[in-house]
């Protein structure tokens, strides 16, 4: 048996894990009986604490195995995108292992935000229970008045998120972006297009990330990020840059607790007439309440009800 390392899972693409260690990255592969547990999750994901047993191969060659994966602290997921909601074909998609923060990338403009994409993210980062979750909106420079841009995410600093305003192009707020990513392993994710490359770019030019322009004529991003990688930060910590994501759908979440993962919503859900109470009709709703007279702002109670009804015609009880 070769020597065996500890490290953490900083790659990964087609089967191939590379995973930083005391003696420097090493290119894995999983060990035969591990692949047999690869079915309806990513056994191995960025962000894992993995056992590598060393081979004696060239330096440019896969140099190691995987022979065990330690137990995760929390997870990032989503449902795969092939996946059929609330069946038993559904597979989870794990984002990134044991991050310290989730930074969600969104655009002020080109792509436009799309804020029911970003409440299911806030979804399943609740769900995974991260300490820090940040709203991070890029591409200020793009909108004439930057209050309009304000104006729009202001109700999720209200309800207690931190949002960062930025530019990757005139460096607007990068200073601030790369004071919270110091010593942490944090997770950029997003829409594609959003500029989440551009920004690393900006918080160290060396990094030499590719970027592309977003499409003029579909406006939709294009995904220059083709695979999962942990960028280590010279002054300390890990970012993960992540393939812009289209669609999200939180992993293992069920519409009866859902009420639970809007965070302006959960503390209300005890103040309801019924236990039971799903918050869409019935008499004595304490959420109905506060949305009447402006605790909760309707936008992001429409959120709710509509990932709601999402869930409960795909869900299988």
């Amino acid at each position: 048996m070769g020597e065996q390392l500890t490290g953490l899972v900083i790659r990964t693409q087609s089967g191939f894990f590379t995973v930083d260690t005391p003696q420097g990255p090493i290119i894995c592969q999983l060990r035969g009986r591990l692949k047999e547990e690869y079915q309806d999750t990513d056994l191995v994901a960025i962000g894992d604490r993995v056992t590598v047993e060393r081979l004696e191969t060239d330096a440019d060659t896969v140099g190691g195995v995987i022979v065990a994966v330690a137990e995760r602290e929390r997870v990032l997921s989503r449902v795969a995108p092939r996946s059929a909601v609330g069946t038993s074909k559904e597979r989870e998609q794990v984002i990134i292992a044991n991050p310290d923060q989730a930074i969600f990338v969104f655009s002020a403009a080109q792509p436009s935000p799309h804020l029911r994409m970003l409440d299911r993210f806030l979804v399943a980062a609740e769900k995974a229970a991260i300490p820090a979750i940040r709203v991070c909106v890029n591409k200020i420079d793009l909108v004439p008045d930057p209050a309009a841009a304000r104006a729009l995410f202001a109700e999720y600093e209200r309800i207690g998120y931190s949002v960062l305003y930025v530019s990757a192009k005139t460096g607007a707020g990068i200073a601030a972006l790369h004071g919270a990513l110091v010593g942490k392993i944090s997770v950029f994710t997003g829409p594609s297009g959003v500029g989440k490359t551009s920004l690393l770019n900006a918080i160290e030019p060396d990094l030499g990330r590719r970027v592309s322009a977003v499409s003029t004529t579909t406006t939709k991003g294009r995904h220059t990020t083709r695979y999962s990688e942990m960028i280590p930060l010279a002054e300390g910590g890990y970012v993960a840059d992540t393939p812009g994501i289209r669609a999200v759908s939180p992993w293992d979440v069920e519409p009866d607790e859902l009420d639970g993962y809007y965070i302006e919503i959960a503390p209300l859900v005890a103040n309801c007439k019924f236990q039971d109470c799903t918050h869409t009709h019935e008499p004595g709703c304490a959420v109905r309440a506060a949305v009447e007279c402006g605790a909760v702002s309707a936008e992001r109670y429409d959120s709710y009800l509509r990932l709601r009804e999402i869930l409960e015609e795909e869900y299988v009880y």
